[in-house]
Formats: structure tokens, C-alpha cells, sequence
């Protein structure tokens, strides 16, 4: 039986500080996590302090011999660069270095494609794949024979490399227009649900923040806290992109209030542009949220960078002006006082699940203000009124005289415009 040899992958990761960027050792940390998600073993790293990206080859030519003498060394067989490469780069790079090379948005594409579960996580990585690789084609056809077969004019005077070119260009492009129209018939319906959710008047709470900083739990530690079914739990784990998909759950208080908690895409710096426009729809459900919750890792060193980087990314999906908490998670880790409330920001554990009881608090403060306490008298032949409030509305006290039933009840004012009839205080 012929054995199947496993080719392991060994990178060596390459960076241009560029003037002077206080985040850039952070943002080669968070490459190497980034291979490491995919399982690459990184034996090595070439970082350069340059003015401006090198055109042809993203480093200087020093470099390059630099990286090719740590390939020998290292019997490297992957290099990892920290930005995104232009096609011609690659092209240069991987003839220069005779070693594959791939970039900062082809690392995290990858990891997206791997984690995504859902047809609708799957079609958009999918797009995203597909617009990085179109301008990008003729580096991964460099190798195809440019010698055209036939002497004739027209068509057989072009290579075989360049009809191929065509073609792939060709199925790209159709399958990008195929992606758009079946992401199109998603994002319709995501809107009909959205709309049935206004009808019905329930408040959104979404969940934002950097990859890993906890929002999973702390969806997972809300629903265990209030009682909610096992099976709605999501996924997670300490991990970059634990996951893709768009979670929706509805949180029901013990007061009968409720509310949908969604949980959003991880963001991440340098996140590739293609990548942003694709999950477009699903980020737009943070759009129409109530409330955001933008959950920090407040135990890492660089978290004021990863609030600019959630910032920057809502703001250019159109999510702006939207009332938020700032939840500072893993203050356990941190070493600062937990749980503490200062205006709009909170510091919890959710892995400890301390915190909880004032983040919902804070949230009933946001979402459920335009709830109001009255006094109402409901006739003993509205019987159906009264039902209704006993199901759907905070019943405080109940007391009865010959007129009917007196119930002192908290409720949404629109509910109460519709009873007004019944207001007597």
C-alpha cells in the first residue's frame, strides 16, 4: 500500500515597518497567530524599515537574498508577507525566491474558507476568493507555455497559456455574477426578517469586537444565566475566527421582557477589503441593532488598537450612530476590579460569568426606556385583555372591585397607546 506523505508547511513571515507604525510588531504577532490557525510552523521572521513599499518586490533587494539564504537554512517552503501583494509582487517574488508566496488577505481568505459552515458564510468567502484572484491571474498561469501552435492569423496565433487565461477569466467572472445574485436573494430575505422583527417591536442588541475577544461566551454565559435551551448555544473557542456565521438568539428576562442578541463576525487589522464587502449583509445586522455591545479583550496590550480597528470596519459598513456599551472582557486576566460600571463602560469575566447581572442591567437601561408603569382598570368581560397583559407585560400588582379587574402593569408604551381605553393612572 502506497503511503501518503504529508507535506508539512514551514513559513518564514515577512514585514515592512513602514514609518515608524507603532502597531507593526503587533501586527506580525498576529500574522504568526494567523498561520499558526492554519497550522503552518513558522521557523523564521525578515521585518524591514522602509519610507515606502518597494513597487516590484515589496522589500528591497537586500532582502530578498536575506529571505533566500533563511529558505536554505531553514528548508522553508512557504513565505508569508504582512501586506497585501500586488500580482506582479508575487509573480517577482516567487521567481526571485523560487519558493511559494502568499500575502496577509490570501492567509486570512484561507482561514475563512476553512471555518465557514453556513451556504451564506461559504458563498461569501467564496466571492471574496474569487475577486482576490481575478486580478491575479496571469502570476498563477506565469508557468503555462506562451508558444502559440499554428502559423495561421486570429485565434490559433495566441499560446495555450493565454486561451487558458481567458477562459478561467471568463469562468471567474460568471461565477462572481452567479455569487452576487444568490448572496442578493439572501440578503432579501435577512431583510424580511429584519422588518418582522420592527413590526413586532423587539429591541436588537449585537455583539461587535476583534476576533477573540469573547463574544461567543458571552452570548453562551447570558443564555446558561437566564435558562435558556442547551442547544442554543454557539461555538467557541480560544481561536482567531472561531466563527463566521451570524448567531441570532432571543433572550428572555425573567420579567417577560426579551430582546435578539446577535453575534457578528471577529474583526481583525489589514482585514482584506473584498472580504469586508462580502460580509457586508451579515455585518449589516449590527446596522439595524438597538444597542451594540462592542466587546474588548481588555488583557492584551494592544486593545485600544483593536477598538480603532472594529471602529474603522463598522464605520465602513455603515454602522454609525448606534447607542453602545463598551464591554471590557477577560478582566480576570487583566488584573484590574471586576465587575465595575463606569457610564457606558462595564469590566466582567465572562469566562467566569461575573459581570452578567450588571450587563444586563445596563442593556435593560438602553433598550427597554420606552417601557412605562400604569394603572389600568379591565372590565370582568375583557377577560382576553387581561390575558394578553398577564402573558406579554410585567404584572406588578392585581386587585379587584366591583368594576373589574385593577392591574398595575409595566409595558411598552405603544402597547399601552393601544389599551388606553383601559388607563385610569
Amino acid at each position: 500500500m502506497k503511503e501518503i506523505e504529508i507535506i508539512i508547511e514551514r513559513g518564514i513571515l515577512v514585514g515592512v515597518n513602514l514609518q515608524s507604525d507603532q502597531n507593526f510588531q503587533y501586527s506580525m504577532e498576529e500574522l504568526a497567530n494567523l498561520s499558526q490557525a492554519l497550522e503552518v510552523e513558522i521557523v523564521g521572521e525578515v521585518t524591514q524599515n522602509l519610507e515606502r513599499i518597494n513597487p516590484s518586490h515589496y522589500v528591497g533587494t537586500g532582502k530578498i537574498e536575506e529571505i533566500k539564504h533563511f529558505i536554505d537554512e531553514t528548508e522553508a517552503n512557504l513565505i508569508i508577507f504582512n501586506d497585501e501583494l500586488s500580482p506582479s509582487q508575487i509573480r517577482n517574488l516567487e521567481h526571485d525566491l523560487e519558493c511559494k508566496v502568499i500575502d496577509r488577505t490570501m492567509l486570512i481568505l484561507d482561514i475563512f474558507d476553512r471555518r465557514a459552515k453556513t451556504r451564506e458564510a461559504k458563498m461569501q468567502v467564496e466571492l471574496a476568493q474569487l475577486q482576490y484572484m481575478l486580478p491575479r491571474l496571469v502570476g498563477l498561469h506565469a508557468s503555462l507555455s506562451r508558444q502559440g501552435g499554428g502559423t495561421g492569423g486570429g485565434f490559433r496565433n495566441r499560446g495555450a497559456g493565454e486561451t487558458k487565461l481567458e477562459l478561467d477569466r471568463r469562468k471567474i467572472e460568471d461565477q462572481i455574477a452567479k455569487l452576487r445574485k444568490d448572496l442578493e436573494i439572501v440578503q432579501e430575505q435577512r431583510e424580511t426578517q429584519r422588518k418582522k422583527r420592527r413590526k413586532n417591536e423587539i429591541p436588537v442588541v449585537s455583539l461587535v469586537g476583534y476576533t477573540n475577544a469573547g463574544k461567543s461566551t458571552i452570548m453562551n454565559q447570558l443564555l446558561q444565566k437566564l435558562g435558556q435551551e442547551e442547544n442554543k448555544q454557539v461555538f467557541e473557542k480560544d481561536m482567531l475566527f472561531a466563527t463566521l456565521d451570524t448567531s441570532v438568539r432571543n433572550i428572555e428576562l425573567p420579567d417577560k421582557k426579551s430582546f435578539l442578541l446577535t453575534d457578528t463576525v471577529g474583526f481583525v487589522s489589514k482585514l482584506p477589503h473584498h472580504l469586508v464587502k462580502a460580509f457586508r449583509s451579515t455585518l449589516e445586522e449590527a446596522r439595524e441593532a438597538d444597542l451594540l455591545l462592542h466587546v474588548v479583550d481588555v488583557s492584551n496590550e494592544e486593545y485600544r488598537f483593536m477598538m480603532d480597528v472594529t471602529n474603522k470596519t463598522l464605520k465602513d459598513v455603515g454602522v454609525e450612530d448606534i447607542p453602545t456599551v463598551y464591554v471590557y472582557n477577560k478582566a480576570d486576566v487583566a488584573e484590574v476590579n471586576y465587575p465595575l460600571v463606569s457610564g457606558d463602560n462595564i469590566w466582567i469575566s465572562a469566562r467566569e460569568g461575573i459581570g452578567l447581572d450588571e450587563l444586563i442591567q445596563m442593556i435593560r437601561q438602553h433598550i427597554f426606556s420606552n417601557y412605562l408603569t400604569c394603572e389600568m382598570l379591565i372590565p370582568f368581560d375583557k377577560g382576553d385583555v387581561a390575558a394578553y397583559l398577564n402573558a406579554n407585560a410585567l404584572v406588578k400588582e392585581i386587585k379587584y372591585d366591583e368594576r373589574g379587574t385593577i392591574i398595575k402593569v409595566e409595558l411598552k408604551e405603544s402597547v399601552m397607546k393601544k389599551y388606553e381605553q383601559y388607563v385610569i393612572k
